[in-house]
């Protein structure tokens, strides 16, 4: 099995695109001897900013001298971005090497793994392989039944925060999606938690309290913001002072504070975590499509903003960095999305949507979306690709001197 054949095989049709369960990932992980069982686990959930903290953890234990495993998803660009150690991919020939390992006991059981059951149980093979100290490991969806949530040998769960998204398999209230979240925590095992809500932090702590796990969650009041430009941000967190991240937009400060927070709490369990090693990674780390500055003349910027939570911090931050200026806009989203208060929430800046359909079976139709923004007082102007959309919004931004934002869906990346 070649590199393309190994990815055909991952991405084929065959496989059920959302089935939640444990049962199928349980099954086909005894088949590979548990992997996992051989592993140390940062396990993190929650609705925003899991890709963000789990980066910036990673690339701090990894510059404390951690041989660090990092699984995350969506992936960006290429595939193999999903499972990486210390920074760097899975190469192709590994990918491929690993795929045609696991893909007899795949094919062999009955009722068959969903596709992020067979690359979790990739991930838990390569990371294996290669004896990593540690394991960075992002959920898939919810937590309970997420097919990560298999392992048991986690040394820290981590719950991002909690907001409403994917209602139609998690819960239509934030207490309902708390609680599928709350289903990574494990007997003894810390517990953090970085969300505001009040009603989902009762609900994860007194879940962490069933297990007897140490709960322990943020003071965002401790946090200072001092400069926060587009060349980034300096704040200062509790005894932290001058801290230097390079990562833009105004939720950054948050995710970065939430990992220093699980940095003392992983020292405290016996890793060493240097407080040098945590500056450096903040000012290194490097995170695509999370407001991103692909180019400077004219200004463009792109934010995988997808949900009513991350469009709110979107919009806060195009609000902080541009002083309220109108901004162009350009869009697509994915119909299982809430598209209707994306849209209102645009309208707060910007005049101008530029439309298209992004790449993707669950894509909104931009004629549908067209008629929502303009709904809320936007010029909706639609394109056939998102290429054609780019072309044009580069043109747009640099004859009225202002910045183009991408934002709707991480699918629309790969393209620009």
């Amino acid at each position: 099995m070649n590199y393309s054949e190994a990815i055909e095989y991952i991405h084929s049709i065959n496989w059920t695109f959302c089935k939640p369960g444990l049962e199928r990932i349980k099954i086909l992980l005894d088949k590979l001897n548990n992997p996992q069982d051989s592993l140390k686990f940062v396990h993190v959930a929650g609705t925003n900013g899991k890709g963000s903290f789990c980066k910036m953890l990673q690339q701090a234990l990894t510059l404390s001298g951690y041989k660090t495993g990092l699984f995350t998803s969506p992936y960006i660009k290429v595939f193999n971005e999903r499972m990486q150690i210390s920074g760097q991919m899975i190469d192709n020939d590994e990918l491929a090497l690993i795929t045609e390992y696991v893909r007899p006991f795949a094919d062999e059981m009955d009722d068959k793994p969903t596709e992020f059951e067979l690359i979790t149980a990739i991930a838990m093979e390569y990371f294996n392989r290669h004896n990593c100290d540690i394991v960075v490991l992002e959920t898939g969806m919810g937590g309970r039944l997420d097919s990560t949530n298999i392992i048991t040998t986690s040394v820290l769960s981590v719950i991002t925060g909690v907001a409403l998204d994917h209602t139609q398999f998690l819960g239509n209230t934030v207490e309902e999606i708390a609680k599928e979240k709350a289903g990574i925590i494990k007997p003894f095992v810390p517990v953090l938690f970085g969300g505001k809500d009040k009603s989902a932090e009762k609900i994860i702590s007194d879940v962490a309290k069933e297990h007897s796990s140490p709960f322990y969650s943020i003071d965002y009041s401790n946090l200072l913001i001092k400069k926060m430009t587009i060349e980034g941000t300096v704040f200062d967190y509790n005894n932290y002072s001058d801290i230097k991240l390079c990562l833009l937009g105004e939720y950054q400060p948050e995710n970065a504070s939430l990992v220093l927070k699980a940095s003392e709490i992983l020292v405290k369990q016996g890793f060493e975590i240097s407080e040098n090693a945590l500056r450096k990674a903040f000012l290194t780390v490097y995170w695509p499509a999370r407001f991103e500055v692909l180019k400077t003349s004219p200004l463009v910027i792109f934010d995988g903003a997808h949900n009513p939570q991350g469009i709110e911090v979107c919009i806060k931050s195009i609000k902080t960095y541009f002083n309220r200026q109108k901004v162009l806009v350009m869009t697509g989203v994915l119909k299982d999305k809430d598209y209707f208060y994306i849209a209102k929430k645009l309208a707060e800046i910007t005049d101008t949507a530029l439309i298209f359909t992004p790449e993707n079976p669950r894509a909104l139709k931009k004629e549908d979306y067209a008629v929502v923004l303009k709904e809320n007082g936007i010029n909706a102007i639609t394109f056939e690709t998102i290429k054609d959309a780019y072309s044009f919004g580069l043109k747009e931004a640099n004859e009225k001197n202002m910045p183009l934002i991408i934002l709707g869906s991480l699918y629309t990346y790969s393209f620009i």
